[in-house]
């Protein structure tokens, strides 16, 4: 009787551990699966960005200044050029971003369109930055766990890596340096309390006339 109680919580056992393989395999694939749509959709932004600011570089009524459009140019050149595999890629899209936050800061303001397109690709570039982020977290903290270690689930992948550029959203155009005040409070309206007559009072009154 005793073998048998053994070779069913055998049985047991090796039925839940293969249920766990199987369920944490189909975690990591959608995990780094979740990895590589993200980064597709970040290196989308990022090349939006890096246009948007070539395109007020190139345009001669976008208001920027003429002595730093050729930095501008290239430095958005160096970005759409620049590969996933590239080193330097966060170097180069910091200075992207620092280009995109210099050209907010401007004394003479960037023609309204120019601006709210930078502004627009430089939000974009910071949510798609998150949620890439947030996959590499996710699969990053699976893939340290002991057994997907023991186990080598995650093959021959690459550990994913985290992207951390300065992606500060540039000042909206006519509040860089400006301290706006805070909105005046709604007039007060002051209502009059009704007439409250207490018993007695309307008698004392007729009997003085």
């Amino acid at each position: 009787m005793l073998p048998v109680v053994w070779l069913v919580l055998a049985v047991v056992v090796a039925v839940l551990l293969t249920m766990w393989i199987t369920f944490t395999l189909t975690r990591l694939d959608r995990l780094h699966a979740r990895v590589d749509a993200a980064q597709a959709a970040m290196d989308a932004q990022l090349v939006r960005r890096a246009a948007a600011l070539l395109h007020v570089a190139e345009s001669q009524d976008s208001a920027a200044p003429d002595h730093r459009r050729a930095n501008y140019d290239a430095i958005a050149q160096k970005a759409l050029n620049a590969g996933d595999a590239d080193i330097e890629r966060q170097t180069i899209e910091n200075a992207v971003g620092r280009a995109v936050a210099e050209l907010a800061d401007l004394p003479q303001p960037l023609r309204p369109d120019a601006a709210a397109e930078l502004r627009e690709a430089a939000a974009r570039v910071l949510i798609a930055r998150r949620f890439y982020n947030d996959a590499v977290r996710d699969t990053r903290a699976l893939r340290a766990r002991r057994m997907p270690r023991l186990f080598r689930m995650a093959g021959r992948r690459p550990m994913p890596q985290f992207f951390d550029i300065d992606d500060t959203l540039p000042a909206a155009p006519g509040r860089a340096g400006s301290d706006p005040s805070p909105d005046p409070a709604p007039d007060a309206t002051i209502e009059t309390a009704p007439r409250v007559s207490t018993p007695g009072t309307e008698n004392t009154k007729e009997d003085q006339t």
